[in-house]
């Protein structure tokens, strides 16, 4: 770590470097363009029983060893302080990690790492390091174990294997029969994890290179066979290494003992009928009495052990080929994602659109086969010259079992770069939703209980998520935790509201919001949006409009220039009975026109009065004495502009004839009817809503306030868009 000081970090705790390829291992360059790819990343697995993901639950730092270190370095608290003051700041914590490596204090590193690892596990490199902390403390058995963390966290990281590999092949005793059991295990574990990546070559390389040095040719040819199938950056120099392989021993040596004698067999029937159509040849010009030369039957000549070798490529070739196609299609998605590891940094709309449009691809590869394999079910699924025994079904069944893989694969090498983006979480909680709701589950809960703690969409399609499935519990939990991860968020507090009521628990969702009016008496504007709601809930729900009136009017208490509560409270009462509310409505217009609201909103609130009198009033007094006092206040507040609503303006007025032309009408012209005033304005449209016509009980601006928005959220509120995951 001591070099993150000098040297650019890649966030993962390694120092980035350029691609630097061997001449040995220059990719070829397929039909098409193709650029040399660069960086490793961890990625892609082949078997499904290997989890692709870590299982939160399982995630638990080894505890602290025994050392006989004293005291903590000078700086140490005051740079942890600094780091878990703003656990969010990268940099508080790469400051840490730099400081306690510098210092060479086993403790301090330990403790360090544990909690910058607790908080960002994607970052292999601080892994290894962690490892080679324990290591060079003479703590094997904890560096392993921080190893095996790292990985249950991080399966698809090629590099964290490979450290974990050269660990073991440095700590334990090859002597011992049971040492290289655990090292092929492992190896298996780390292909099977990340051997489908798109850099995994270095991995398969290792593991190819170890057999060799233990002697087992035909367990290399193996993993040779296999690599041969999987479409990576340097996919050609395996075909070589195959090739060399081959070459440099005896077929019987390097090739299954099946797939040996079959050839052999082959080959030597050919050779027999070569030889009989050659003797044939030589015997007409053999001259009389000459023999033919004998040839010992059961030898293996050297023109037959090479034609092997022929016939092993061609059937090897058909496989290369094939792969080699696989590799052209995936070669510009792989050269479009330039940072495949995690780090903090954001990543720019191309990157993130790159990753979307080859999971596009991959989704549309598996439906496309799905599609072509249920059209078409006697086509048989082979993959190169093997033959298979099982039922054509089950063949099928595996091939989409396969590309099914290869999608959940390119998701995890997508979750690495893109951890902090709830989209791409999202997106594959609904992909795998569709297959098994436990693996959906255990995606929520990893990025929820790791990479997202503080981003609430993701933590709100959660508990949809679990809400649609009944467990309404879990539902619960998950909003719960959010409120107080985020506490003071209105959208948390108005989901557990609606949760509840959806869940016929009209009560709690009633105690629920009363909480949260009492808990915002000092938040005005957060008060009277919890205090709207409630009441809402009680009149139309509770059907209890005396508790909505005293929760609207203590509201007012605290905020009487808030129009919206005003509002409200003016729709209660012009919804109850109109002969009863009569008085109680006048009251609502005339406490609001002492209200200091803006003068339009009391010029609409004086409007809503008349044309309530106009519409329910049993005397045409009534009507005037309302009708005068709006006038009044239209001439305070309203000036010449509302004069000419009420035709009272003397100017000349201008009006449309027939073809859109404007023609200037005369004041002094004679009328053609007797003047009328308009006392009200037109009536609302029957069956619409009121808001919409005047802003009343238009909300949209509440989930703006700016003093909620410092969580860094365009959106903070989120509310009307991402309720429901899209289906």
């Amino acid at each position: 770590m001591a070099a993150e000081g000098c040297e650019e970090m890649s966030g993962n705790g390694e120092l980035e470097e350029s691609s630097v390829m061997e001449a040995s291992e220059v990719p070829a360059s397929p039909p098409t363009e193709m650029v040399e790819m660069s960086e490793e990343n961890g990625s892609a697995a082949e078997a499904p029983e290997v989890p692709l993901g870590p299982q939160p639950d399982s995630f638990s730092m080894p505890p602290p060893a025994e050392d006989e270190e004293g005291e903590l370095p000078a700086d140490f608290e005051r740079l942890w302080k600094a780091a878990h003051d703003n656990p969010q700041d990268f940099t508080s914590w790469t400051d840490l990690l730099q400081y306690c490596e510098q210092e060479s204090h086993v403790t301090a590193s330990r403790r360090a790492l544990e909690a910058f690892l607790a908080r960002y596990p994607l970052c292999y490199g601080y892994w290894k390091k962690f490892a080679d902390l324990e290591r060079r403390a003479g703590y094997n058995n904890k560096a392993e174990e921080v190893c095996v963390q790292g990985l249950q966290l991080i399966p698809l990281s090629v590099d964290l294997w490979i450290h974990y590999i050269n660990l073991l092949l440095g700590t334990l005793d090859m002597n011992l029969p049971e040492s290289p059991t655990r090292i092929r295990s492992v190896f298996e574990d780390a292909v099977q994890a990340a051997g489908l990546d798109f850099h995994s070559d270095r991995l398969w390389d290792l593991y190819i290179e170890w057999e060799k040095e233990q002697g087992n040719m035909k367990n290399a040819t193996a993993v040779l066979d296999r690599v041969l199938k999987v479409p990576t950056q340097l996919y050609n120099t395996h075909y070589d290494k195959f090739k060399e392989h081959l070459n440099g021993h005896e077929p019987k040596d390097v090739l299954p003992p099946e797939e040996y004698e079959e050839l052999r067999t082959l080959c030597r029937q050919s050779q027999k009928a070569e030889r009989a159509e050659q003797a044939q040849e030589e015997e007409e010009e053999r001259p009389p009495g000459e023999e033919e030369p004998a040839t010992p039957d059961g030898t293996d000549t050297e023109e037959l052990m090479q034609k092997i070798r022929e016939q092993v490529l061609v059937r090897r070739d058909k496989v290369y080929q094939d792969n080699e196609g696989e590799v052209r299609k995936r070669w510009h998605f792989e050269d479009a994602i330039k940072r495949p590891y995690f780090h903090v940094k954001p990543l720019d709309r191309l990157q993130l659109r790159a990753w979307h449009t080859y999971l596009d691809w991959e989704i549309a590869q598996l439906n496309k086969e799905t599609r072509d394999s249920s059209q078409d079910p006697n086509e048989a699924a082979t993959e190169g010259s093997e033959v298979t025994a099982q039922p054509q079904e089950a063949s099928e069944d595996a091939v989409d079992a396969h590309d099914d893989h290869r999608v959940r694969i390119l998701f995890e090498r997508c979750l690495i770069a893109c951890a902090l983006y709830e989209e791409f979480w999202t997106r594959y909680t609904q992909y795998l939703e569709l297959h098994s709701v436990d693996e959906a589950r255990a995606v929520f809960h990893r990025a929820c209980g790791i990479h997202l703690t503080h981003k609430p969409n993701i933590h709100m399609h959660w508990a949809t998520f679990e809400e649609r499935h009944g467990d309404l519990t879990e539902a619960r939990r998950v909003l719960e935790a959010l409120e107080k991860t985020l506490p003071g968020l209105a959208v948390v507090r108005l989901r557990r509201a609606a949760l509840e009521r959806r869940a016929g628990q009209l009560d709690q969702s009633e105690a629920l919001l009363q909480e949260a009016v009492a808990e915002s008496k000092e938040k005005p504007t957060l008060h009277a949006f919890y205090s709207i709601k409630l009441a809402r809930l009680l009149f139309k729900l509770g059907r209890n409009p005396s508790r909505a009136r005293r929760v609207l009017q203590e509201a007012l208490e605290i905020s009487p220039d808030n129009d919206k509560l005003h509002m409200n409270l003016l729709e209660l009462e012009v919804s109850g009975d109109p002969w009863a509310s009569a008085e109680a409505v006048q009251e609502c217009v005339t406490r609001a026109l002492a209200a200091p609201l803006a003068p339009d909103t009391k010029i609409v609130f004086s409007q809503r009065g008349l044309q309530f009198a106009e519409d329910y009033s049993n005397s045409i007094q009534s009507v005037l004495s309302v009708y005068e006092e709006h006038q009044k206040l239209l001439k305070e507040l309203g000036g010449t502009k509302r004069g000419a609503e009420n035709g009272d303006e003397d100017a000349e007025k201008l009006s449309k004839s027939d073809d859109g032309s404007t023609v200037a009408v005369s004041a002094q012209a004679p009328p053609t009817m007797p003047h009328v005033p308009i006392t009200t304005p037109p009536p609302p449209v029957m069956g619409a809503d009121m808001s919409a016509q005047t802003g009343y009980g238009g909300y949209s601006s509440w989930y703006q306030q700016p003093q909620y928005g410092s969580y860094g959220y365009q959106n903070t509120w989120n509310y009307g868009q991402g309720y429901y995951p899209p289906s």
